[in-house]
């Protein structure tokens, strides 16, 4: 995998050349404007928001105050929520403003919309697509099964402006991902072995991508994507706009930050410290190895007399993954396993 990339050409950028781009599409509302600090710092530390930067925007508390276009505001209210997430009010006048964003939230935050939302506003600011051109966004993440829920939400809110989008990973055939690349696209989503492939085929550039996501950040440094993160980056004009999303803020994140984001502002939702999600309470068994099959067992039995209840068990390896969904199967329970040596119609099937 390190080799991935290799083939891709070093970019020059001269920036005086290059066509410009709008970016910054924040006006603050006047209920936002009329709010005295006190009460925007009791917001904050209501909703655990820790903010860092020079001139972070304040945060939103409805929908209406984050002043999206009415075309954004109607796929909103169409799906019925009742206001902004914490990650959302603070996030949304962040990305909108057109900076460089990095935020630090659990999963299950809401980050998503947080950078979608802002996107769709940021390509409807933008020339049309040529013939020939590259993504005007694009989402990298560490996993397939991210990546197709992140489009699913891009294709939700984004069918109103009649916003193209489409999915590159791998363990599927290349055909149709190169057909929606050729044909044009808004947004691609991506995780990075496979963009690297079909950049490296010829088969889409990265020329006019003026908004980069980075999402779950931490992840795919953990899973070995740093070389490949990097070689991307260096195929998109330095001007860009980029929003890093991460679960925790580790060295080699904030070192990632550091060499691709400028002037950046953060925030983090919740605590600082680097700990598990809070709203998920973890019990700790130790027993020894030859206990463990019959200890689970037992877990099973319990848990599974609701019969709404479902069970997800990590292993530490594909083999051990197999194993344990045979011996499951052999007694009774309905298992079925998930790894990357799955098709991706198996994985889809699980």
């Amino acid at each position: 995998m390190s080799n991935l990339g290799a083939g891709l050409k070093t970019q020059q950028w001269d920036l005086s050349s290059m066509p410009k781009f709008e970016k910054s599409f924040y006006k603050e509302h006047p209920d936002v404007s009329a709010r005295s600090t006190q009460e925007v710092e009791a917001f904050r530390k209501e909703n655990e928001m820790t903010v860092y930067g020079k001139d972070v925007p304040r945060p939103v508390q409805t929908f209406d105050e984050a002043g999206f276009p009415q075309y954004v505001m109607s796929e909103v209210k169409a799906q019925g929520f009742a206001k902004p997430t914490p990650i959302q009010s603070q996030g949304w006048p962040m990305a909108l403003s057109g900076r460089d964003v990095v935020g630090i939230a659990e999963t299950g935050s809401g980050k998503t919309l947080t950078y979608c939302l802002p996107a769709i506003v940021h390509i409807n600011a933008q020339p049309l697509l040529a013939p020939g051109d590259g993504p005007i966004v694009l989402v990298l993440a560490p996993t397939r099964e991210l990546a197709v829920q992140i489009q699913a939400e891009i294709t939700k809110f984004g069918k109103s402006s009649r916003i193209r989008n489409t999915c590159v990973y791998g363990g599927v055939p290349r055909g149709p991902q190169i057909r929606d690349l050729t044909r044009g696209v808004e947004v691609c989503i991506a995780t990075p072995g496979r963009l690297i492939d079909m950049l490296e085929s010829g088969r889409t550039n990265l020329r006019r991508v003026t908004y980069l996501v980075l999402d779950e950040a931490d992840r795919m440094l953990d899973m070995g994507f740093e070389p490949q993160i990097r070689k991307i980056i260096s195929q998109i004009r330095p001007d860009r706009q980029t929003c890093m999303w991460s679960a925790t803020w580790p060295k080699d994140v904030r070192q990632l930050a550091n060499d691709f984001l400028q002037d950046y502002i953060q925030v983090y939702i919740g605590s600082q410290d680097l700990s598990a999600n809070h709203r998920i309470t973890q019990i700790v068994e130790v027993v020894s190895e030859f206990e463990k099959r019959d200890r689970m067992i037992k877990h099973l039995e319990r848990i599974m007399e609701d019969k709404k209840s479902k069970v997800l068990i990590f292993t530490g390896t594909k083999r051990v993954a197999d194993d344990i969904t045979r011996f499951l199967r052999q007694d009774g329970w309905p298992a079925l396993s998930i790894h990357g040596d799955k098709q991706q119609n198996e994985r889809d099937w699980v």
